[in-house]
């Protein structure tokens, strides 16, 4: 089956910047991916080259098998952006935006559609309404029904939850879990890693404009052996005896952070407090998660990809 997305190595300079070095990635139909990065990573870059609208300095990107370069017209009409950025005209309502967007692919008679998107984004009673009037969380869902409007078969998400609220944030990933289930690959952005690890089976996570890590969210998370002991004690003192792991107080809250390896150490912990006299008025235990992998996968100087 062709790929969703395909880029071979891919790259793109700014005279002495790099902002990609060099990449290959494949998504398959059908995929809910994440791509992941911190700010400068080359997250943009990738997804502004794959809508055409910036040149790489070398290298090939498709999308459904379609060059985005040389077959740019059969490429955008197979994909669909959600970029990070607010932008929007002025001068219409919401209904209007979206039967002009919907020209733009030469799509006539698109109302039940549009309406469909309207409804399950939560913008049907803002379908007159001048775009100037609607408040920052509701651009950004036009921006999402734009991008949605030609019903394309891959879609990017660029930080689409970015200032938005959590009520809005559910129905939109249950509106976009139903594209997925449909057919639909979707690739996602975010700074909300819980979003990823809910909603995504694999990940790419960029750094410095390279992918150093490519795998599922379950074998990545799997890598990560350390559990983390949470406890509220009745005293900031600590026995001798915690000297043996690693420990680290949280003033915001006043949380002890204790890393373990095995669930064994747990009873060992709690009986050096019991016979120091120290009460535990709360306890938590963390499993590993995508934060830790990204965190551990930042901090390190020279990542390999999985």
């Amino acid at each position: 089956m062709t790929p969703a997305i395909e880029v071979q190595q891919l790259s793109k300079r700014y005279g002495a910047l790099t902002a990609l070095d060099d990449i290959d990635l494949k998504i398959e139909q059908g995929e809910f991916f994440a791509l992941l990065g911190s700010n400068g990573a080359g997250k943009t870059t990738l997804i502004s080259i794959l809508a055409g609208l910036i040149k790489p300095t070398s290298g090939t990107a498709r999308v459904m098998g379609y060059d985005v370069q040389s077959q740019y017209q059969q490429t955008r009409q197979r994909l669909g952006v959600v970029p990070q950025e607010l932008v929007y005209d002025p001068f219409f309502n919401v209904r209007e935006m979206l039967v002009m967007q919907s020209g733009y692919f030469g799509i006539k008679h698109n109302d039940v559609w549009i309406d469909e998107i309207l409804f399950r984004l939560d913008l049907a009673n803002k379908a007159h309404v001048n775009l100037r009037a609607l408040s920052g969380g509701m651009k950004r869902r036009v921006l999402i029904a734009q991008a949605l409007v030609h019903k394309p078969p891959v879609i990017i998400l660029d930080e689409p939850t970015a200032g938005v609220d959590v009520d809005l944030r559910q129905s939109l990933w249950q509106f976009v879990q139903q594209l997925n289930q449909d057919g639909h690959t979707v690739v996602l952005t975010t700074h909300y890693l819980e979003e990823a690890e809910a909603l995504c089976r694999r990940v790419a996570m960029l750094k410095q404009g390279r992918v150093v890590v490519l795998d599922s969210i379950e074998n990545l998370v799997r890598t990560i052996r350390d559990y983390t002991l949470l406890l509220r004690l009745s005293t900031n003192i600590l026995p001798d005896g915690l000297q043996s792991w690693t420990v680290k107080h949280d003033p915001v809250g006043e949380l002890y952070r204790i890393s373990i390896k095995e669930y064994t150490e747990i009873e060992t912990i709690l009986s050096l407090l019991r016979e120091a006299g120290i009460q535990i008025i709360d306890l938590q235990l963390r499993q590993p998660d995508l934060e830790d992998v990204f965190v551990k996968t930042m901090e390190m100087d020279q990542a390999v990809a999985l």
